[in-house]
C-alpha cells in the first residue's frame, strides 16, 4: 500500500502498478507500508532510485544502514511497536531522501506514522520540502519513545507499590502472585530494552542526518534535528536509570521468592523440633523387650503422655525465645 503526502498534508492513495502517472512535485512523503515486488519496481520506476528490500532493512551494520547513493540518501531506524497490547517488538523501518521527497519503507505500523500523518495539516511544508517531514517524523518518533519511556516507569511503580506497598509487610504471598510479579517485571525489562536498542538505532540516524547538506541549507529543519538529537539523549539516560530500576525490582522480587522457600522450610523444622522429644519417648517405650523397668508400672501410660506433652511444650518455649516464629 503506498500512500502520498502532499504538502498541506492531503493524503492520497497510488494505485498498485501504475508507473505511467508522474508523482506530482507538491508530493513530500511517499509513505510504502508493507509494499509488493510490484510497488517496489512501480516507485523504482516513478523515482529513478533503487529501493532497500526487507532484507536490507534488517542489516545491522553502519554501513549498511545510513549510506548515500547519487542523489538519494538511504537510512534505517529500528522503533518500538506493539506496546499497549502483547510483547514490545522491534520493527526496522527505511527512511529514504531523494528529490526533495521522504519515502519511508515499513513492513508494520508503529503508532508514530498515523499520528504524524494525523498532525501533518499543522506543520508549514511546501512542494521540495521532504527533510523537514523527516525531521519532524523524527521528532514524532521520539515523542513517541518518551511515552513509552513513562508506560514502563507506570508499570514498575505499580509492580513496586503491589509489592512493596502498604500493608506488604508480614504479608504471606502466594507463589502464583509472585510468579505475576515476575512476569510483569521481565515484561518491563523487554519494553525498556527495545526502547534502549531503538534509541541506539535513531541516535545513529540523527547523528548522521544533522551532517547532511540537505538539512544544513534548511534551518527550521536544522534545529529539528538538533532538539531531537539532545531528546534522544536525555531519553537514552532515562532509559539506563528505568533499566537499573528494573534489575533492582527483580532482585527483590526474587528475594522475596527465597524468603517464602526459607519461611515454608522453617515451618517444617519447627514441626521436627518440636514433635522429637515426644517420638523420642514413645520410641524408648514402645520396645518389645521382655524386661523394661516401670513396664508395669500402674501409672506409666498417663506419665509417658504428660512428658511427651512437656516436652513439647517446651520445645516451642525454646524456638519462641530463640525467634523462630
Amino acid at each position: 500500500m503506498i500512500h502520498l503526502y502532499k504538502a498541506g498534508g492531503v493524503k492520497t492513495a497510488l494505485p498498485s502498478g501504475d508507473a505511467s502517472e508522474p508523482l506530482g512535485d507538491d508530493a513530500v512523503w511517499i509513505d510504502m507500508l508493507d509494499p509488493t515486488e510490484a510497488d517496489m519496481r512501480q516507485m523504482e520506476t516513478l523515482l529513478g532510485v533503487m529501493l532497500p528490500t526487507r532484507e536490507t532493512l534488517k542489516n545491522i551494520e553502519p554501513s549498511s544502514r545510513y549510506y548515500t547513493e547519487g542523489n538519494a540518501v538511504y537510512m534505517t531506524a529500528s522503533i518500538v511497536m506493539n506496546v499497549d497490547f502483547g510483547l514490545a517488538q522491534l520493527t526496522d523501518v527505511g527512511f529514504i531522501l531523494a528529490e526533495g521527497r521522504l519515502i519511508t519503507i515499513r513492513h508494520a505500523e508503529p503508532k508514530p506514522f498515523f499520528l504524524f500523518a494525523a498532525d501533518m495539516k499543522r506543520l508549514d511544508l511546501g512542494p521540495g520540502q521532504g527533510v523537514r517531514v523527516l525531521a519532524n517524523l523524527l521528532d514524532t518518533i521520539v515523542d513517541r519513545t518518551a511515552e513509552i519511556l513513562e508506560l514502563a516507569v507506570a508499570r514498575i511503580d505499580n509492580i513496586s507499590i503491589a509489592v512493596f506497598g502498604e500493608g506488604a509487610r508480614g504479608r504471606r504471598r502466594p507463589p502464583a502472585e509472585l510468579e505475576e510479579r515476575l512476569i510483569e517485571i521481565s515484561a518491563c525489562h523487554r519494553l525498556v530494552s527495545k526502547t534502549r536498542d531503538s534509541l541506539i538505532t535513531l541516535a545513529r540516524l540523527s547523528t548522521y542526518v544533522q551532517a547532511l547538506e540537505q538539512v544544513h541549507g534548511d534551518k527550521p529543519a536544522k534545529d529539528v534535528c538538533r532538539i531531537v538529537a539532545h531528546d534522544i539523549q536525555s531519553l537514552a539516560e532515562h532509559a539506563s536509570f528505568v533499566s537499573s530500576n528494573i534489575s533492582f525490582l527483580l532482585d527483590s522480587s526474587l528475594g522475596l521468592v527465597n524468603l517464602e522457600q526459607n519461611n515454608i522450610m522453617k515451618l517444617f523444622s519447627v514441626v521436627s523440633v518440636v514433635f522429637a522429644p515426644p517420638m523420642l519417648i514413645a520410641g524408648i517405650y514402645g520396645m518389645n523387650f521382655d524386661r523394661m523397668p516401670d513396664l508395669h508400672w500402674t501409672y506409666g501410660y498417663p506419665a509417658s503422655l504428660a512428658a511427651m506433652l512437656l516436652t513439647g511444650v517446651l520445645a516451642i518455649y525454646w524456638l519462641r525465645s530463640r525467634g523462630w516464629f
